[in-house]
């Protein structure tokens, strides 16, 4: 067997059988606050024992080079918007360790891949080295592309339902409802963004937040203009008796945005479709137009 695949199966048997063997109780002695806590009050609630070489560990160790290391990508690729700041935009149950974490893995098992690629076909070293650049960087991307892309998706329905959802606030608030009210009715009959975002606005009110303060973070938080917009019409709240025609003009008004992004939307795919259909109609006739003129050529080469 050749020298370097005896030499990586013996490392990934070693790291292997350690993580098999840390988890086992005759190998690993358990430390003397665990084994105390059965015997403390509250010591039935204990957390799971973690072994010394055990994922949980490692992840601890690993997870603060994990964070430096990705924000500093990040940044280095343009991605200026806080990871944390994405991620609870679009409500995941993910903290910004966690995700830098799994990036770290995929980034390090596609660098293992990818060396027992080269390995397994000998390539040259400039095609190798790139290999092995371009695949946990490109692990690492897809992860951050998954999230980028979510968030984009989200802010984009947010600006598509904003007008219905702004029409029934200003309708509860004409109806004679408190802006905490109509906002808590929205939030609970609805099942779109703007509802799940609602339904966390209501969230920090009730920790003690005014509601002001609360749809404010939810402006930052959702950072579309048109959010921006409605909350500081709503902020009015307390300074206006006539709240519901105020949002009434504002939603009209995004209502109006919206028609004209969708109509820039069709007129761009229409020209898109001219695209495949001028490449159809060149290619042809160039064909026609190249038989004549090589024949051409022919006769005056004789």
């Amino acid at each position: 067997m050749n020298f370097r695949w005896a030499l990586l199966i013996g490392i990934v048997g070693w790291a292997g059988t350690t993580l098999l063997l840390s988890e086992l109780r005759w190998f690993a002695r358990r430390p003397l606050d665990e084994r105390i806590r059965p015997y403390v009050p509250g010591g039935w609630q204990r957390a799971p024992r973690r072994g010394t070489f055990s994922f949980e560990s490692f992840r601890d160790v690993l997870a603060p080079l994990a964070s430096v290391m990705g924000d500093t990508l990040s940044n280095g690729l343009g991605l200026h918007d806080d990871l944390a700041t994405r991620l609870q935009r679009i409500h995941s149950p993910l903290d910004p360790t966690a995700v830098r974490v799994r990036q770290m893995l995929w980034a390090f098992g596609s660098f293992v891949a990818a060396g027992m690629a080269v390995l397994a076909t000998g390539l040259p070293m400039l095609p190798g080295l790139l290999l092995l650049l371009a695949a946990p960087l490109l692990a690492f991307l897809g992860i951050e592309q998954q999230i980028a892309t979510r968030s984009a998706s989200w802010q984009r329905r947010l600006f598509l339902e904003l007008p219905v959802v702004s029409e029934q606030i200003g309708m509860l608030l004409s109806a004679g409802y408190s802006l905490g009210s109509a906002l808590d009715r929205v939030a609970r009959r609805g099942t779109g963004a703007c509802a799940q975002d609602l339904r966390r606005v209501g969230r920090r009110v009730r920790q003690g937040l005014s509601e002001t303060d609360a749809l404010r973070e939810w402006a930052a938080l959702a950072d579309v203009d048109a959010v921006h917009r409605l909350v500081g019409v709503l902020s009015l709240n307390r300074d206006t008796g006539d709240l519901g025609h105020l949002i009434a003009e504002e939603a009209r008004a995004i209502r109006r945005e919206v028609q004209r992004q969708l109509a820039a939307s069709i007129d761009r795919r229409a020209q898109q479709v001219w695209i495949p259909v001028t490449v159809a109609t060149l290619v042809p006739g160039t064909l026609f137009l190249a038989v004549p003129f090589l024949r051409a050529m022919d006769l005056y080469a004789h």
